[in-house]
């Protein structure tokens, strides 16, 4: 039997789930936004109740699908990870994304920037950073009171929720894991995978001549045993001591 769609009753709301924007307007936006999701991907991988998104709409509020923002990147804690259409607040034990980041691009204007400040200040997210690669300019603001603050210091800062550090050179910005190692792109994870993958290749291969080289050794060991005992045979059978030999 053929399900026949859902159609919209008059009181019913839709959250789309698009709101027809590029998720990047250029590849180096593009590329810090897939580097810090799948960064905070792996870090969390392993705690089913940190959920981290990139570019999925955010309704905070349940029978207004106008009130939206679509982080580049957003962090939740206190939910599970799962697949989402969007992030309906209201359905997530009414949990606000605690960390956010967005990624500037050239066609970001100073209003737009202002709009989201405010929307993350007043639907309670703790912790906001705002990176433009292009300028290779940073600042952050935390969460005092009812208010997002400035963050006045930003080189070395750790943020407080990720435990992740900021380090801003001349060139650009790196973040590092609370282990210490640097962020790295997907590239740079593949790369880094498939020389790992080639190297325990060449180990196996070197295993594998190892065992080879033994047993080869092994089976000439034995062949000289075989002919020890032959040899001590026909000496009995001559009457001759082996031993006194």
């Amino acid at each position: 039997m053929v399900s026949q769609p859902k159609i919209a009753t008059q009181h019913e709301i839709i959250y789309p789930d698009s709101d027809g924007k590029p998720m990047a307007e250029n590849t180096i936006q593009f590329r810090w936004i897939m580097t810090i999701y799948h960064n905070l991907a792996w870090l969390f991988a392993l705690q089913a109740d940190v959920f981290v998104a990139g570019d999925l709409l955010w309704y905070p509020v349940e029978g207004n699908n106008k009130i939206r923002q679509a982080p580049d990147v957003m962090v939740v804690f206190g939910v599970e990870k799962g697949d989402r259409g969007s992030y309906q607040q209201w359905k997530e034990k009414a949990i606000a994304p605690q960390v956010v980041f967005e990624i500037l691009s050239p066609g970001n204007r100073p209003g737009e920037l202002t709009r989201k400040l405010l929307f993350y200040e007043h639907y309670g997210v703790e912790e906001y950073y705002l990176y433009d690669p292009e300028n290779n300019d940073l600042s952050g603001c935390i969460r005092s009171g009812d208010r997002l603050a400035m963050i006045e210091e930003m080189q070395n800062w750790v943020s407080p929720r990720l435990q992740v550090r900021f380090e801003l050179s001349e060139e650009t910005l790196t973040l590092y894991h609370p282990q210490g190692q640097p962020f790295s792109s997907p590239l740079e994870i593949e790369q880094q995978l498939q020389q790992e993958r080639s190297r325990a290749e060449q180990e196996r291969s070197r295993a594998e001549q190892e065992r080879s080289r033994a047993e080869q050794l092994t089976a000439e060991l034995e062949e000289e045993r075989r002919k020890a005992k032959r040899l001590e045979m026909l000496l009995r059978e001559a009457g001759i001591d082996g031993d006194r030999l």
